[in-house]
């Protein structure tokens, strides 16, 4: 799969789009943040 063909979702504290990564394989419907320091950071 290329890189630009993986799903993206948008980051609420940030928004900036992010993709899917592997080790996010089995729980992407889950991901809301795109790094550990934004979800630290909701509001």
């Amino acid at each position: 799969m290329k890189k630009g063909d993986l799903p993206q979702k948008t980051c609420p504290v940030c928004d900036r789009p992010f993709s899917w990564r592997k080790k996010w394989e089995k729980n992407w419907t889950d991901v809301k943040y795109c790094s550990e320091k934004c979800r630290r950071n909701k509001k």
